[in-house]
C-alpha cells in the first residue's frame, strides 16, 4: 500500500531506508554527478600538466566560465524538464526567437541606454515564457508527446525568426548590452555574464532542492499517477516547469545578443542538444524522477574544458564530439544499471515479504 505523506511503496520505502542508515561519503560516492566531477578534475589535470602555461592560467578559465554561462541558465531549465520525465528540444530555438524579437523590438524604440535595453530584456524573457506555456500546454492538456510538441516548437520558432529577419541576422544590438552584460566584469575580473548564470543556477538549486515545488517536481517524474493520488496537480505543474524552461531560453537570448551583439540565428543549431547531453551527463534520469542542479553545471564543463583543452594542445576540435558522445552513452547506462539494480532491490524485498507472510 503506497504510503500517502512520501508517495513511496513499502518496498521502494524500505530501499529508501537502507539507503539512509549508509554514510555520507559513501552515499557521495554513488551519486553520478559527483563520479563526473572527479571525470572533470582529471580532465583539468590533464589538460594542465599538457599545457601548464596556456591551460592553467586564470584568463583561460574566465574564458572557459564564460562560454559555458549561456548553456548553464538553458540547462537550469532542462533539468525540470528531464526530471519531470519530460524533454525540450525548442530551448535553441527558443532563444534565437526570442533573441530576435528582442533586438527587433529596441531597434523599433531607437536609442542606446538602459531605459531601451531593460524593455529588450523583459521581452526577451516574455517570449520566451509564452513558448514555454505553449509547450507545457499541449504536453499537459493535449497530452501530446514532449517530444513531438518541442520538436515542433523548435521547427516553427527557428521558421519564425527567419520569416521576421529574413534569414539575415539583427546586428542593431544596444552596446550598452554589449559593454556591460556581454563583457563587463565585476569584481576585479568576474564576467557579468557569469555572474548572471551563477545566480540562475543557484536560484534554480534552490527551489528544486528546498521548496514544495522541487519536491513536486521528482515526484509528478517518479510517478504522474502517484503524484496525483497525493494531491499534486501534475498538468499546472508540467505547464509551470515548461514554462520555466522557456523564461530562461528568453532570458539565455538576451545573454546571447549581449555576448555576440547580433542574434547568431544560425549559430544555436547544436544548443538544445549540447544542453540536453550535459544534463544527463551530470546524472539527472532521461526516465524522470531523478537529478541535480550541481551535476547538470559538472556535465556543462565536461564539453567545456575538452573543446579548450583540444584547442590549446593542437588536438583536432572534432575529438570533443566523439568524447562527449562517450561519456552521454556511458551516463545512460550508468543509469540504467542504478535503475534495475533498485528494481531487483525492490523485487527482493517483495520476495521476502512474501515468503516472510507464508512461513507464518
Amino acid at each position: 500500500m503506497t504510503n500517502i505523506k512520501t508517495g513511496m511503496g513499502p518496498e521502494t520505502t524500505s530501499i529508501e531506508t537502507a539507503r539512509q542508515k549508509e554514510g555520507p561519503f559513501k552515499r557521495m560516492l554513488k551519486l553520478q554527478a559527483f563520479q563526473i566531477f572527479i571525470v572533470l578534475i582529471v580532465l583539468v589535470l590533464i589538460f594542465s600538466a599538457l599545457a601548464p602555461e596556456s591551460f592553467a592560467t586564470l584568463s583561460n578559465l574566465r574564458l572557459v566560465v564564460q562560454n559555458a554561462s549561456i548553456l548553464a541558465v538553458l540547462g537550469v531549465g532542462m533539468t525540470y524538464v528531464i526530471i519531470t520525465s519530460g524533454i525540450d528540444l525548442s530551448i535553441g530555438s527558443v532563444l534565437v526567437f526570442s533573441g530576435v524579437v528582442s533586438a527587433l523590438t529596441m531597434r523599433a524604440i531607437g536609442g542606446d541606454d538602459w531605459g531601451t535595453a531593460a524593455i529588450g530584456v523583459v521581452v526577451s524573457i516574455v517570449v520566451g515564457l509564452a513558448w514555454g506555456i505553449f509547450n507545457g500546454v499541449l504536453i499537459s492538456k493535449a497530452k501530446v508527446p514532449p517530444l513531438i510538441v518541442t520538436l515542433g516548437s523548435l521547427g516553427m520558432a527557428l521558421g519564425l525568426a527567419q520569416i521576421l529577419t529574413g534569414g539575415v541576422d539583427v546586428r542593431d544590438v544596444p552596446s550598452v548590452l554589449t559593454t556591460t552584460i556581454g563583457y563587463g566584469n565585476i569584481l576585479g575580473g568576474i564576467p557579468v555574464i557569469s555572474v548572471i548564470a551563477l545566480v540562475v543556477v543557484v536560484i534554480g538549486a534552490l527551489v528544486l532542492h528546498y521548496t514544495k515545488f522541487g519536491l513536486y517536481t521528482y515526484a509528478v517524474g517518479s510517478s504522474e499517477e502517484a503524484a496525483r493520488r497525493v494531491g499534486v496537480k501534475v498538468d499546472q505543474h508540467l505547464i509551470r516547469v515548461y514554462a520555466i524552461s522557456g523564461g530562461l531560453a528568453g532570458l539565455a537570448g538576451v545573454m546571447s545578443l549581449s555576448q555576440f551583439s547580433t542574434t547568431a540565428i544560425a549559430g544555436q543549431s547544436q544548443t538544445n542538444l549540447n544542453v540536453i547531453a550535459a544534463v544527463v551527463i551530470g546524472g539527472t534520469s532521461l526516465f524522470g524522477g531523478y537529478g541535480t542542479i550541481f551535476g547538470t553545471v559538472v556535465g556543462l564543463f565536461i564539453p567545456a574544458v575538452l573543446q579548450n583543452g583540444f584547442v590549446i594542445t593542437g588536438i583536432q576540435p572534432f575529438w570533443q564530439q566523439v568524447a562527449v558522445g562517450a561519456v552521454l552513452i556511458v551516463a545512460v547506462y550508468i543509469d540504467q544499471v542504478r535503475r534495475a539494480a533498485a528494481a531487483r532491490g525492490q523485487s527482493t524485498n517483495l520476495w521476502r515479504r512474501l515468503v516472510s507472510r507464508k512461513s507464518e
